[in-house]
């Protein structure tokens, strides 16, 4: 029996974005068993991932009609728009199809697109992730899916489980979007305090490594504390993988959320401006562990002073 649940045949899945986290997620379905279509903006990509995975070629639209399912992860919802509507993928999904972004995208863009799929016949499932390229390589993330049909999320479920660890279904459409853009802007809140912490730690004479062994020993502890400064700040590093202007993007998601919402939430505006003003002056595509560096001038690895 195949991935699909079906003897003799493997399921023909589309897969739109082939970068630092597609390319191992679609790696990933691949090895699952599923038969890929496989499309990224940049075609010595596609063409590499083609050659060495086995993948078909997704530049035409006309190569996803055998596709039931189609997969994006793109950098956000206009990207995402313009590869499934404006480039004609959704014109030739069969009708009862599914289109899964697994991009951080905006709620407004998912809603809209939701919209333009419905009068398609095709269904939409937002299901964003957490994890960063590490899981996304093992297969361990974790995913937040939303949708209006809950046949869609059932239909994409086995896709999920290939990529993820947990699938958490999150509510209708555009609550899977949403709950990626407040959980990364928890961890950019905590990155920004642990970070504020440091530097006022340094005028006491405490080292930065001392500080996160005793945050990660009492209360104060978070995924940055225990992952991205030891690992990453500390040490110099700074690789993670994931941009930081992309975590600006989603903080800025949630402060919209926010703001459409209608509640008071000073705390996201404030670490919306400092993270947006850290991804204009050190550059979208830095490691977001390196936002510190833009906030202060203040070396926060465990380098002596001198």
């Amino acid at each position: 029996m195949d991935a699909s649940g079906h003897e003799g045949r493997r399921e023909t899945v589309g897969f739109v974005g082939l970068g630092r986290m597609g390319w191992p997620m679609a790696a990933n379905l691949i090895r699952a068993g599923y038969e890929l279509v496989a499309r990224d903006a940049d075609r010595d990509v596609e063409r590499r991932f083609g050659e060495e995975l086995g993948a078909r070629p997704g530049r035409e639209a006309t190569a996803f009609a055998a596709a039931g399912v189609v997969v994006t992860m793109l950098p956000d919802g206009r990207a995402v728009q313009d590869a499934v509507l404006g480039d004609g993928i959704a014109d030739v999904l069969p009708s009862g199809g599914v289109v899964v972004d697994m991009s951080s995208s905006s709620t407004h863009d998912t809603l809209e697109l939701g919209r333009e799929l419905r009068e398609r016949g095709v269904a939409l499932v937002d299901a964003p992730v957490s994890g960063g390229v590490p899981r996304a390589v093992d297969g361990t993330l974790a995913i937040m899916a939303g949708a209006d049909d809950e046949a869609a999320v059932d239909r994409a479920l086995p896709i999920l489980d290939a990529l993820g660890r947990r699938v958490f279904r999150t509510g209708p459409l555009g609550s899977g979007h949403a709950m990626k853009a407040l959980n990364n802007f928890c961890a950019a809140a905590g990155y920004a305090a642990l970070a504020e912490a440091l530097v006022l730690g340094r005028s006491f004479g405490l080292a930065p490594s001392t500080m996160v062994e005793i945050v990660n020993n009492s209360t104060g502890r978070s995924f940055c504390s225990d992952v991205v400064f030891p690992e990453e700040v500390l040490t110099g590093r700074y690789g993670t993988g994931f941009a930081l202007g992309l975590l600006a993007k989603d903080v800025t998601i949630a402060a919209g959320i926010a703001e459409g919402s209608g509640v008071a939430a000073p705390l996201c505006e404030l670490v919306q401006q400092r993270w947006a003003e850290a991804a204009q002056v050190l550059g979208f595509a830095a490691d977001h562990s390196t936002a510190h560096r833009e906030w202060w001038d203040v070396d926060l690895s465990d380098a002596p002073r001198s």
